[in-house]
């Protein structure tokens, strides 16, 4: 597909654009790309030159975008283009979300076909994710009314990192998101992520206050780098204090990988430290990832204590709610979204070729 207009700019005096998508304010000449290399100064305008173009589609669990809340149990078709407007050293997903060479993007579709094709393969959510959605924001939001259109819901797996405007406007087409909240402290975010912390956390703070989006926080641990029990204190005294004690807080295990090859696997230990300090901050709903945790995977009732919901990683061991989400014990109603629980669709990513490219 060509380049398709931007939204989220304006001109300035010196005769250059501005993007104005996220806090980055990149300033363009003709010709020049953004920092998310995107994201392209086409004449007097913004383009978005990745618009119906993928990394690929994969249909995942949900647990694994992860959300523990959000239709547990249900399958998500997962899709991404390239490129970030983060430069983290840590990144996870660096081959897409810092790819420069758009001959990566091999699979493309329009927002209708993504639609059909996550209907047609049972799925009850459309995900946004592997590279930061915000910078794809006009085709995630064009792909999120198509999906609407058939019943189906949005999830954006996102750093949060967005502009004032776009963030009203995207958000709007949002039934749920994972923000990364990558450490709690400005240094961190500027040494290791070429960013700043406050605009994610006013993105927190809007979700919150001014949605109905189903959000959920992850939080990938490293070692030496923002795994301090008293950033950590810190972090979940902001949550409970600003999001409130029912916001789901996933602390995620790092592997060595992209520039940061040098620092260790993190310990299962420091995983369970940082699950212990949200839980006497106040936080109900503390999980770990990345490794086979089954206390650390389990979901409370609010009310009774009792679990109602036991994983082993991304797999669902025993689920105690009703379709609306009620304990079976107690019947205290537990935060999120949910439907009737027919079982985990599959714990394993099923690669998607889609032979839907010319649709419109």
């Amino acid at each position: 597909m060509s380049n398709y207009p931007g939204r989220w700019w304006h001109r300035i005096d010196d005769g250059r654009i501005q993007c104005d998508l996220c806090p980055r304010d990149c300033r363009l000449h003709e010709g020049q790309r953004g920092a998310c290399f995107v994201r392209q100064r086409e004449g007097d305008a913004i383009v978005l030159t990745t618009y119906g173009r993928s990394s690929g589609f994969c249909i995942d669990p949900i647990e694994k975008k992860p959300l523990n809340h959000f239709y547990p149990g249900s399958s998500v078709f997962s899709f991404g283009t390239a490129g970030c407007n983060l430069v983290c050293k840590f990144c996870q997903n660096w081959d897409i979300s810092k790819s420069r060479e758009m001959d990566t993007l091999m699979d493309a579709a329009s927002p209708t076909a993504i639609a059909e094709t996550a209907a047609k393969t049972d799925c009850k959510s459309v995900a946004f994710t592997y590279n930061d959605p915000v910078i794809f924001a006009e085709y995630a939001m064009d792909t999120a009314d198509a999906c609407h259109a058939l019943g189906i819901k949005t999830v954006a797996v996102t750093a949060g990192y967005i502009g004032v405007e776009a963030r009203r406007e995207f958000y709007a087409k949002m039934d749920a998101a994972n923000v990364d909240l990558k450490g709690f402290t400005d240094e961190f975010y500027v040494k290791l992520c070429g960013a700043h912390l406050q605009p994610v956390l006013d993105t927190l703070v809007y979700l919150r206050r001014e949605t109905d989006v189903w959000f959920e926080i992850t939080t990938l641990l490293i070692p030496g780098k923002n795994d301090s029990s008293a950033e950590l204190e810190a972090m979940c005294a902001w949550i409970a204090r600003e999001l409130g004690t029912d916001v789901p807080l996933h602390f995620t295990a790092f592997h060595p990988d992209y520039k940061m090859t040098d620092i260790a696997r993190t310990p299962t230990a420091t995983l369970t430290r940082a699950r212990d300090i949200a839980l006497r901050a106040g936080l109900r709903y503390v999980y770990t990832g990345n490794v086979h945790d089954r206390s650390g995977g389990t979901t409370p009732c609010a009310g009774c204590g009792k679990p109602v919901v036991i994983r082993d990683w991304h797999e669902i061991l025993s689920y105690d709610l009703t379709g609306e989400g009620r304990c079976r014990h107690c019947d205290a109603q537990l935060p999120g979204r949910f439907d009737d629980f027919v079982g985990q669709k599959g714990l394993r990513r099923v690669p998607v070729r889609l032979a839907i490219n010319a649709r419109a």
